[in-house]
């Protein structure tokens, strides 16, 4: 129901006049309400103060507007951590916006429309922010709300409460957080009759623990919905289908409270009997999930409802903003049949962070060129074979046809046993539901595609050379490793889109290729390695983890063991050390990039990048600039390693420790077996040797996929130079936002018309990417219909620790220490003091120089065998991994032990 009579003022518009693009003018909250009151849904009628009532009321007096005007600037110069001082900023900008007069045409449009309404009519008073209730950020009880106001007067005051609530200290804090310019916000307020609610509640129409969408979840309380949106209730709790109306589940509250309207204005909680029977009967819950289904539509994404059910039975929704906290479904699953299950490929790389869209532009053509290997059909390759999809701006992968396959459900849960534990536990799970029953029990299917790709990658031949020759099988690995840098650059005066078709081809057909080639001696080390196990008698988990230790060939350990050395060189020369000393990590990549580093220092760094500069931090992407772009990271390893004191702790020395420790073990271990027989010890041997041989060597395909990858990259920048100088983006990188195929537009448009406004596309895709960056969490397995297996049921490796309190994970690294903790989210700009515990949510190579100084490790993410793992044992520190929400539990500075043979951590 529309709102009549409200004037013709800009400040004041009907609900029924607003739009969803007006939310500049009238915030989240009453954009939403003008869309559901187009389409002809139950929306209590009122009006809204726009934004520009609130600038009016704060600009019309000179001083309150310079107040304001010093308060913005003070508060977006401070730190979005300082609470304190946000705080108290915010209280002063409150007393300012309560100390403006509201300007006299102000009060009487108000007045006119709250007439319009009807003599006295109770109505609703709420804020509507600008950032609020919208895709990308809810802000949901950030401003304020005021119930059962009575009167024009009473009208006001709240309004003039409203505007000042945004500045609560939770909004400042809020906004300062994601970056909001304190001076761009504005407040609406929305006045809407109430309803007089028999019962009322929060309706989700996707249900907000498992993500599945389509199943509505809805809380219900006697009285006002205050009490369930304040958490002052335990209310009746349903889950329902909404399309064939099924309550799927009911649980009731105690609902011991109410909160009620007091005649004359004001609203009171009283005690309430409604705990035995329900405050909704199971046909208003289906229609209930029926209407959220129909407002989900409208907005075309899945929505948090307030709703009141008023004394006569009618229904009526009171707001509706978008469920911010759902990860989104794979892009894929739409159009195709039925409920598939997705593996996050990016976790399984190590990879929390969102991938940039020309990074997932090149992951997909390499995924094609893997299928196309393996003979499956691909029809373009820059989509990425069928099996990939995208969600939430990281790389999956379709795993229905694993899951319903008898030898995918014993071969992929068991290669996730050591590379992410926790992705095997929800694996297994998955196969147990009747939806992915088993179609195919033999292996042929998969044989047709695995065996043609290994015999042209020549796979057999490479693993008898390994058991038979190891030597001769190293030393080719090593000549193959050097092949593999040769002609990468395009020709130096190639065109634009000759560098494309090149990185094209580089990525179609020069990158795969390393994997096969090197992969199955690492492989074949782990195989001997379990081999030994068996020969010795099973159960030697910890004596085998020792030998692993100060692997060989392994070039992530040599890189960082190269960058302590260079620290030394550092710490040996007085005037690199006090330029260390006296300036940040970003100051002094600022001057090795103009080469005014002493020199000592510019020598040693050049040297190091022009060996490692390929690396960066979240590697597989293209889109991340490498080392050698930017060296801060580097820089700032160097400065933690400088803080390291104890000589007996240098990473060198640990280092050799480790190896001399691994071959002792391997001895005994050797004795130990002869003991029982020659050929089983000459067996155990030959194992354990190749074991310490080849395993290292797991790092050294990626190593080579991500030399190729910052070629790549070398091309992709100077396309962007070339798209920034015909101006069709803004800046040489913004080239990392688009696609393969819009860089290709991009460059045949550059000297023609402009048919895309790449600006417009790059900015928004940049938005997006930093509201991605700000996710915590991202489902290791994630099911068409939204659902995460994972919240099902609480998924521990281990089991309940026996320790009260201790977290659960996977053993990764034996031993025991207990020290301060340090929760680092990323590693660029970290700060780690040498023996404190690091805690990550995940590490690839560019976080493996923190791991030198660490006194243990903490990841939420990996296996026994994933990279943290591999690298923490060969370094000798405790190490568990696949901890749940390690980085959220455990606090920076607190003392927690970690046992990295029991698999657990335990704060103090």
């Amino acid at each position: 129901m529309d709102m009549p009579g409200t004037g013709a003022s800009p400040s004041i518009l009907g609900l029924a006049d607003i739009g969803a693009a007006m939310v500049p003018l009238v915030g989240g909250k009453a954009a939403n309400l003008g869309v559901l009151t187009a389409a002809g849904l139950s929306v209590p009628e009122g009006f809204c103060l726009t934004t520009e009532a609130y600038r009016q009321a704060t600009g019309a007096d000179g001083h309150v507007q310079g107040r304001l005007s010093e308060l913005h600037t003070a508060l977006k110069a401070t730190a979005d951590d300082d609470l304190a001082a946000l705080a108290e900023l915010a209280a002063r900008a409150r007393e300012a916006v309560l100390s403006a007069p509201v300007p006299p045409e102000t009060l009487e449009a108000i007045e006119r429309a709250y007439g319009a309404l009807g003599h006295d009519v109770p109505v609703a008073v709420r804020s509507s922010a600008t950032a609020e209730d919208l895709p990308s950020a809810s802000f949901a009880g950030q401003q304020d709300t005021y119930l059962n106001v009575v009167g024009a007067a009473s009208v006001v005051e709240a309004v003039r409460n409203c505007w000042a609530s945004l500045w609560t200290d939770r909004a400042v804090s809020y906004r300062a957080s994601r970056g909001i310019d304190p001076a761009a916000v504005a407040l609406a307020v929305v006045v809407q009759r109430m309803v007089d609610a028999k019962a009322a509640g929060v309706l989700f129409t996707a249900n907000p623990l498992t993500g599945r969408r389509q199943q509505a979840v809805i809380d219900a309380s006697p009285g006002l919905g205050e009490a369930v949106v304040s958490g002052a209730v335990n209310p009746d709790h349903f889950v329902v289908d909404p399309v064939t109306g099924t309550v799927l589940e009911r649980r009731l509250g105690d609902k011991r409270i109410a909160v009620r309207p007091i005649p004359g204005g004001g609203t009171r909680t009283v005690a309430s009997n409604g705990g035995a029977a329900a405050c909704l009967t199971d046909r208003q819950a289906a229609e209930l999930a029926a209407l959220g289904l129909q407002v989900e539509n409208r907005f075309g994404a899945p929505q948090d409802i307030e709703w009141a059910i008023a004394e006569d039975g009618r229904l009526w929704l009171v707001q509706s903003r978008p469920i911010t906290t759902l990860f989104p479904v794979p892009e894929r699953a739409a159009a195709r049949p039925g409920v598939r299950v997705y593996l996050c490929f990016s976790l399984a790389q190590g990879l929390t962070r969102p991938i940039t869209p020309m990074g997932l532009a090149a992951l997909r053509v390499i995924a094609s060129s893997v299928a196309r290997a393996a003979r499956f059909d691909v029809p373009e390759p820059r989509n990425g074979p069928s099996p990939y999809a995208e969600a939430g701006q990281r790389m999956y992968f379709d795993l229905t046809a694993v899951a319903r396959s008898a030898t995918g459900r014993r071969i992929v849960p068991r290669v996730f046993d050591v590379m992410e534990a926790r992705s095997a536990t929800v694996l297994r799970r998955v196969f147990e539901d009747p939806r992915f029953s088993v179609t195919r029990r033999t292996p042929l299917g998969m044989l047709r595609h695995v065996v043609p790709a290994a015999v042209h990658a020549r796979v057999p031949e490479t693993l008898l050379r390994a058991l038979f020759r190891p030597a001769a099988a190293l030393r080719r690995a090593n000549r193959l490793a050097r092949g593999f840098g040769d002609s990468l650059e395009a020709p130096a005066d190639a065109t634009p889109l000759q560098r494309l078709d090149h990185t094209e081809h580089l990525l179609g057909a020069r990158i795969f290729p390393v994997v096969p080639a090197i992969l199955p001696l690492p492989a074949l080390g782990f195989a001997a390695l379990a081999l030994a196990g068996k020969l010795l008698g099973g159960g030697r988990w910890d004596d085998l983890q020792v030998v692993l230790r100060g692997l060989p060939n392994n070039v992530t350990t040599e890189m960082d063991l190269e960058l302590w050395r260079l620290a030394r060189v550092i710490r040996n020369d007085g005037e690199s050390r006090a330029a260390m000393a006296a300036r940040g990590p970003a100051a002094l990549a600022v001057d090795y990039r103009s080469g005014d580093l002493p020199s000592e220092l510019q020598a040693g760094v050049a040297r190091f990048m022009g060996q490692y500069g390929h690396r960066a931090v979240a590697e597989i992407d293209v889109g991340m600039p490498r080392w050698s772009d930017d060296p801060t990271h580097i820089l700032g390893v160097l400065a933690n390693y400088l803080r390291l004191e104890d000589s007996s702790m240098a990473p060198d020395v640990q280092f050799s420790n480790a190896a001399e420790e691994a071959e002792a073990c391997v001895d005994r271990l050797v004795a130990e077996a002869r003991a029982r027989s020659r050929l089983r010890g000459a067996a155990v041997r030959a194992a354990l040797r190749r074991a310490r041989m080849f395993t290292g060597l797991r790092e050294l395909p990626k190593y080579l996929l991500v030399v190729r990858l910052a070629a790549v990259r070398k091309e992709l920048a100077l396309i962007g130079t070339a798209l920034a100088d015909a101006g069709v983006v803004a800046q040489a990188d913004d080239v990392f936002f688009l696609d393969l195929v819009e860089a290709r537009a991009g460059l045949e448009q550059a000297s023609g018309p402009r048919l895309t406004d790449f600006r417009a596309l790059v900015e928004r895709r940049r938005a997006a990417y930093a509201q991605e960056l700000e996710r915590r969490h991202v489902p290791r397995v994630l099911l068409s219909d939204g659902t995460e297996p994972e919240r099902l049921q609480p998924a521990g490796t281990q089991g309940v620790p026996a320790v009260p309190g201790a977290l659960a994970g996977s053993p990764a690294s034996a031993g025991t220490v207990t020290a301060a903790a340090r929760v680092i989210l990323d590693p660029v700009g970290a700060h780690l003091e040498p023996g404190e515990i690091l805690v990550a949510p995940s590490t690839d190579p560019g976080w493996t120089p923190l791991f030198l100084t660490a006194g243990g490790l903490v990841m939420e993410m990996g296996g026994p065998n994933s990279h943290g793992a591999v690298v923490a044992r060969e370094y000798g520190i405790p190490a568990v991994v696949g901890v749940p929400d390690a980085t959220l539990r455990l606090a920076t500075g607190q003392k927690i032990t970690v046992d990295g043979g029991a698999g657990t951590v335990v704060p103090a």
